[in-house]
């Protein structure tokens, strides 16, 4: 396995990414948009997410392709941007057939940021649509940008610090596997070596109350260009929230809504497990890239 030097998850061919921030209300979203065909999957292990059409990528679903994906601030009101992203692609024409014309599929998920800027300004549908129309295949902005503005983190210590965005990119067994993630955790952050990144100790110390429910999630995509069906694209899904628990400490905790999207958007033909490794590799990284990015 090898890292893509600069690469991201605009690393997997086809894949755009752009951004909408609000840097005085510290909030924002990202969407990424999807080369056709493709298959989505979704895996969820935070006890407080906020989503949209993730009930849509279990396996057995009829509807298996997507065109977009939305991750974005606000918390459950920043929903709202996966609608303007709808408007765009229907107005391109872009959807599952139906008798009534297409309809766009476009999984979102939340993170909690109302506490961090001006909790009253939230991601709209004019600001998913701007997010849309500036994607591109250029390597992903990262740092306090997009949905990872108002991202912060190490608040099971009762402080908080600066998080955001990060990307990353791996070749593996002749695939490319690219991550991007967004970092608004209860936990502190590590490397995949378990270099502190955030100052916190490896055992996390006893709480002394409960910390507020719902105001934490992390978000994450991993793509590949190997051709995978949903029951095997699922295992990326879960070796990436895999790194998730190894990067962030405690991660997955009943304050945190932790969710990542697994897409196949390729038709090159590769073992599961190594595409699956891959997935873990390039989630940890792009952990630790949006922690040092956003000190930048």
């Amino acid at each position: 396995m090898s890292r893509i030097p600069d690469g991201t998850l605009t690393s997997v061919a086809g894949i755009e990414v752009g951004h909408w921030t609000d840097p005085d209300a510290m909030t924002g979203c990202t969407v990424i948009r999807l080369p056709e065909p493709n298959v989505i999957a979704a895996e969820t292990r935070g006890a407080a997410p906020g989503s949209r059409e993730t009930a849509l990528l279990e396996p057995g679903m009829a509807v298996e392709q997507g065109q977009a994906i939305v991750l974005t601030g606000g918390s459950a009101f920043g929903l709202a941007a996966a609608d303007g992203v709808v408007q765009e692609l229907e107005a391109a024409g872009k959807g599952y057939p139906t008798p009534a014309g297409p309809v766009p599929i476009v999984p979102a998920a939340v993170i909690y940021d109302l506490l961090v800027g001006d909790g009253s300004v939230r991601p709209t549908a004019a600001a998913g649509a701007a997010a849309y129309r500036a994607a591109a295949a250029d390597p992903v902005e990262q740092g306090r940008i997009g949905a990872g503005t108002g991202a912060t983190v190490s608040k099971w210590r009762g402080t908080q610090q600066a998080a955001g965005i990060g990307s990353a990119a791996v070749e593996i067994a002749g695939v490319t596997v690219g991550a991007l993630v967004v970092v608004n955790a209860l936990g502190d952050i590590f490397s995949l070596e378990g270099q502190s990144l955030t100052g916190g100790s490896h055992a996390a110390a006893p709480l002394a109350i409960a910390p507020p429910a719902g105001e934490n999630t992390t978000l994450g995509v991993v793509a590949t260009n190997a051709a995978l069906p949903r029951v095997e694209l699922t295992r990326l899904a879960v070796r990436a929230q895999d790194a998730l628990a190894a990067c962030i400490r405690p991660a997955h905790t009943r304050f945190d809504g932790d969710t990542v999207f697994a897409v196949s958007c390729g038709d090159r033909t590769a073992l599961l497990d190594n595409v699956a490794e891959g997935a873990f590799e390039a989630m940890g990284l792009a952990i630790e890239a949006a922690v040092r990015h956003s000190r930048t």
